[in-house]
């Protein structure tokens, strides 16, 4: 029967026996990493798809200064109340509520209070929040798998016992020092083999990202749509894996609270979806510019475009023989821009729309909105 037991633990996916190394006087958290690192991707790739977009450069970074510790916050607090029995139950220690670094967030508090914030930094900025909430969708949901990298490390969150293949090895836990338990041998005490639901969802949070971004490309989703799907698809995954999880929380009628939660909420993001379909995508201004920061110089000072339609022999080369033309190689953009529109030519309703291609969110000269970014 050992030899059975042995031969399953080594066909199961292995567990870190520490997730935590002290450094000095200062202890490196494995959980902390992760979601340090889920933030940078997010960033990163919130940043791309902003820009993309036709947002400024930054905008994403300006922002998540408010959105993350709003969302860290928001997510603590939901862990708190809907798993309440380890800080306030029989044993309990309420101070373990603020130990963070312990691991414990819940990605529904995290959105709710991470969206109030990511609602003032777009205020402050002077730009759309479901716009920036489409830009931002995928990196999010690629935030949370590599975080539940995290839950991996500290031996947390995992299913029902198994024998299958693919079965996590789970070692008796000592939280607070974050890390296995040992025997009289010096081995680590293993607690048993579980279903990796750690891994079920960090791969389908992989697959919902690409789900977003290939609909996004596709179907040109706008006004929070993106956003919407990302929700409605993790909670998908979110109602099976969690009824496969075993570790304490709240029930109702016999479920898991994170499984209404997660119906719940999906389907107001299809209903949200259904509403909202067919709108065009949002022209983005720039949101330095709106915020008005970083305005160019070019925008605010007219006349320096004249003088260089001057310079560049539009005043010499005659209007009514399209001077604006032959000016020669040193006639800029808004130089053939300012002439053209003095003398009514098209050649400057040509120079305008080169000058919208590189900005995306301005206006023509005609009244007509450029490509969406």
């Amino acid at each position: 029967m050992t030899l059975l037991a042995d031969a399953a633990v080594l066909a199961s996916i292995p567990s870190p026996t520490q997730g935590v190394w002290e450094i000095g006087p200062f202890p490196l958290r494995a959980y902390a990493l992760c979601i340090i690192a889920g933030i940078v991707l997010a960033c990163w790739l919130g940043e791309r798809r902003w820009v993309a977009r036709g947002g400024a450069p930054g905008d994403v970074l300006d922002i998540a200064v408010w959105a993350v510790p709003f969302g860290i916050v928001g997510g603590r607090i939901y862990h708190v109340i809907t798993t309440p029995e380890p800080y306030f139950g029989e044993g309990g220690d309420p101070v373990r509520a603020f130990a963070i670094w312990e691991g414990g967030l819940g990605i529904w508090g995290a959105i709710a209070l991470g969206g109030v914030g990511a609602w003032i930094g777009c205020r402050r900025r002077g730009i759309p929040l479901p716009a920036w909430a489409d830009a931002i969708a995928p990196g999010i949901v690629l935030a949370q798998a590599v975080g539940r990298l995290g839950n991996w490390f500290n031996n947390e969150l995992y299913g029902s016992a198994t024998d299958l293949p693919w079965a996590l090895t789970i070692y008796r836990w000592d939280a607070s020092a974050g890390q296995a338990l040992t025997g009289p041998d010096g081995e680590p005490l293993v607690l048993g083999t579980f279903h990796p639901t750690f891994l079920y969802e960090l791969l389908w949070n992989v697959g919902v990202a690409a789900l977003v971004i290939w609909a996004d490309r596709r179907y040109r989703l706008s006004h929070g749509r993106a956003f919407a799907l990302y929700v409605a698809a993790y909670c998908a995954g979110r109602v099976w894996i969690e009824m496969l999880r075993i570790d304490t929380a709240e029930q109702f009628l016999g479920l898991r609270l994170n499984v209404f939660t997660s119906v719940i909420v999906g389907l107001l993001a299809v209903a949200y979806m259904i509403v909202n379909r067919g709108r065009p995508r949002e022209v983005i201004t720039p949101g330095a510019e709106k915020a008005g920061e970083g305005v160019p110089a070019a925008a605010s000072a007219p006349a320096t475009a004249t003088g260089s339609a001057g310079t560049g022999g539009a005043g010499t080369g005659g209007a009514g023989t399209g001077g604006a033309a032959t000016g020669g190689a040193g006639a800029t953009a808004s130089g053939a821009t300012a002439a053209s529109g003095a003398a009514g030519e098209p050649a400057g309703e040509k120079a305008t729309g080169e000058v919208v291609e590189g900005r995306t969110g301005a206006r023509t000269d005609e009244g007509g909105s450029p490509p969406a970014g």
